[in-house]
């Protein structure tokens, strides 16, 4: 199956976000992990932290927008199968079920510069991660 623009520039952001993330001190868990309920952008865990297991959910855009570069589209219905998501991942990896856990959304844009992190590849556009909201949104049990 061919990947489509729209695949790419979302696996480039998540790519810049996995690098920004080990150079804070996290370690990729998984990227792109699939379930039932959808898909787990990133899972990091950072050793060294009371933090435990982040759950990253990277929103890509080529432009800031109408949907705030992403982050309109973090919806109730969005975070519940997030949430589903994170559930059966840990269901599945024991290891990491005691760690206490949390939601984190990265908002990445194409093309657009500031002082923050940025990445090129391939002759693309360089992306920046604009944001990163910790804790960007808590689901009740």
């Amino acid at each position: 199956m061919p990947t489509t623009a729209k695949r790419q520039l979302g696996d480039r952001g998540e790519a810049l976000v996995a690098d920004w993330l080990r150079q804070q001190g996290w370690q990729i868990i998984a990227q792109q992990w699939h379930c039932r309920w959808g898909e787990l952008d990133l899972i990091a865990q950072h050793p060294q932290s009371a933090i435990g297991i982040a759950f990253v959910e990277v929103k890509t855009r080529r432009r800031l927008g109408l949907d705030q570069g992403g982050r309109l589209a973090i919806t109730p219905q969005k975070q519940q199968k997030l949430w589903r998501s994170a559930q059966t991942f840990l269901t599945e990896h024991e290891l990491y079920q005691e760690l206490p856990c949390r939601f984190d959304v990265a908002l990445v844009v194409q093309g657009i510069t500031t002082p923050s992190l940025r990445h090129t590849s391939s002759g693309a556009p360089p992306l920046t991660l604009v944001e990163y909201l910790e804790n960007a949104f808590q689901m009740a049990d």
